[in-house]
């Protein structure tokens, strides 16, 4: 069975149970709303009334918030709680998106926080509904509700598009740095933006850092975190030096138990930034966390960062608390820069 189909049998499986649920209970269900603020550069497909529809062609850049509804399921939550995270996932969904002006939206919501800003960029195989509801589950799992900005290109969301896919994040990165520079500017008296990159997004993330330290060289950002990176080791070694100086703190999580990183390293020929085992000791000032040792939570091994809160408080604390790794208990020295993370 292909990871795509998995896909589908849980959710048709989860939408079952929750059937049943709702069937079984007198309850009335409760909705907790998140809203995710957005910056795209993804087509503007269809829109009626004012519920804009993106799509996964390129385009110019967008600003907005979609708003994610979570339902409890009454009877049943307990149930799901305790469960696989993938039937949380699958209970979420996207009821509503509003469109408004980059610079309005960027300042809204520092405006609300006494905190920087986070901008985070997803992955692969990720549509814009997808890609909402998991930027929400991140911004719930590390904490980071009211400060955390998401940026979305135009990904397929089609698991065997994977070469279109890195060709968009390529194209996508003069945005990705773009935004990087608006946000942290709005960002700068609270000490700069924090810089989070999943997957492909790492690989953007790092890329678009690169940039932004050839273009404005002055910039001074958060702290960069960097989740399951897709990117080649050597060309972050060799990157390295020119982000260093504009980022407070780099972090990088890895695994090795990931297994589209090791179908990306088949694909590329290359190590992966985000596996374990690399010579991390060359990568000087980057602290790495290992997570190999804490429960997939999911049948790819790559959506940690959503899916298990032991990785959420240990982003919690580095993001919210500022906290080094030395300080945060669940983490345990394996060497020189490298940390091991184990369970909650």
């Amino acid at each position: 069975m292909t990871l795509n189909h998995l896909e589908r049998f849980r959710a048709a499986l989860v939408m079952g149970l929750v059937s049943m649920a709702l069937a079984a209970n007198a309850l009335n269900a409760q909705e907790a709303e998140i809203s995710v603020p957005f910056l795209t550069v993804r087509d503007l497909s269809s829109q009626e009334g004012t519920n804009p529809n993106f799509g996964d062609a390129r385009s110019t850049l967008r600003a907005g918030r979609c708003k994610v509804e979570d339902i409890d399921t009454g009877a049943l939550s307990e149930i799901l709680e305790s469960g696989p995270t993938f039937l949380r996932e699958q209970l979420l969904s996207v009821e509503e998106i509003t469109v408004q002006a980059q610079g309005n939206l960027i300042a809204d919501v520092q405006a609300g926080s006494s905190v920087p800003l986070a901008f985070y960029v997803h992955g692969y195989f990720i549509d814009f509904d997808k890609g909402c509801r998991r930027a929400a589950l991140l911004q719930r799992n590390a904490q980071l509700d009211s400060r955390m900005i998401w940026f979305t290109w135009p990904s397929d969301g089609d698991i065997a598009n994977y070469v279109q896919d890195e060709a968009d994040l390529y194209w996508s990165v003069p945005d990705i740095a773009n935004a990087i520079l608006a946000v942290n500017a709005q960002s700068e008296a609270a000490g700069g933006a924090d810089l989070i990159g999943h997957s492909l997004g790492g690989r953007g993330v790092a890329l678009a850092l690169a940039e932004v330290a050839v273009r404005a060289p002055d910039t001074r950002v958060g702290n960069v975190v960097l989740l399951a990176p897709d990117m080649d080791f050597d060309i972050f070694e060799r990157l390295l030096p020119r982000i260093q100086p504009i980022a407070r703190s780099i972090t990088i999580y890895v695994s090795d138990n990931d297994r589209p990183l090791d179908l990306s390293e088949e694909l590329h020929g290359y190590p992966r930034l985000g596996q374990a085992g690399n010579k991390v000791a060359t990568l000087e000032d980057v602290t790495v966390i290992d997570v190999s040792a804490l429960p997939t939570e999911s049948a790819s091994g790559h959506l940690y960062h959503i899916h298990n809160s032991a990785v959420g408080r240990d982003l919690d604390l580095l993001l919210n608390e500022g906290q080094g790794a030395a300080s945060r208990p669940s983490l345990s020295a394996m060497g020189p820069n490298r940390w091991a993370l184990s369970p909650n």
